[in-house]
């Protein structure tokens, strides 16, 4: 191995730790700030499905340290709309233009937290409504790598906090990123580069959800939500500004 691979995969390893802990602290988060991170170091197309494999490593982390608290009807809806929309998704990947799709998805982010702000007590969403969530996280997730924030409105105001609201978010985002996996190989997206990076970072990943679950067992259910609040607000940003 390279001198400069080796300090390529030690930087990548690095991030995806601390990002691992932000995203088994938040339930999201990591995705999107290590897309910039992974772009930087290989490029976009290679860094959307190398991000997808580091992230089955950190949700499969999360939904092992958080099983027994999985809400599982909800992540069967979600799964039902998000399996066909990932596949649309990262087959469209090579000739989508993405810098509109993110714009959008950061205006979302940003107008969610104002009107949670002005609504605080919102009406609970169905189980069949993660169905719709799981149809527009699998397109935008196949597309941009990660729309984590996404979905954070929607398991909030379903009441999950916590341990609860981490183990049914993982889940979720784990069977999205199995079906993303598929379709990326089927459209010669998955080499075996990608593939060897991707296991390369794997320790990092499972070390930072090791220790985000040690830390989120030490916050309050308030100090949570205001922490996804503010990750929403920060990854719209980032979003609009082009970073992410």
């Amino acid at each position: 191995m390279s001198v400069d691979l080796a300090l390529t995969l030690l930087l990548a390893s690095t991030a995806a730790f601390g990002l691992a802990v932000l995203s088994a602290v938040a339930g999201f988060g990591g995705g999107v700030l290590l897309l910039p991170v992974f772009t930087a170091l290989f490029g976009l197309r290679f860094a959307v499905p190398m991000l997808t494999l580091t992230q089955l490593s950190s949700n499969g982390s999360r939904v092992w340290l958080n099983r027994r608290h999985i809400r599982w009807a909800l992540v069967g809806w979600f799964a039902a709309g998000a399996a066909p929309l990932a596949v649309a998704g990262a087959l469209l990947l090579t000739h989508a233009p993405l810098s509109p799709l993110k714009r959008v998805l950061g205006v979302f982010l940003i107008a969610v937290v104002g009107w949670r702000r002005l609504n605080p007590h919102p009406g609970k969403p169905s189980d069949r409504a993660f169905a719709g969530v799981g149809a527009a996280s699998g397109l935008g997730s196949a597309l941009l790598g990660s729309v984590g924030p996404l979905t954070a409105p929607f398991f909030l105001a379903y009441g999950l906090t916590r341990a609860a609201y981490i183990g049914t978010e993982a889940t979720a985002a784990l069977t999205m990123h199995l079906t993303k996996i598929a379709a990326y190989g089927a459209g010669d997206l998955l080499t075996t580069q990608v593939l060897l990076y991707g296991a390369a970072l794997t320790p990092a990943t499972i070390a930072g959800a090791w220790t985000g679950k040690k830390i989120i067992g030490r916050i309050s259910d308030r100090v949570f939500v205001l922490l996804i609040e503010a990750g929403l607000v920060i990854a719209g940003l980032l979003f609009l500004t082009g970073l992410a």
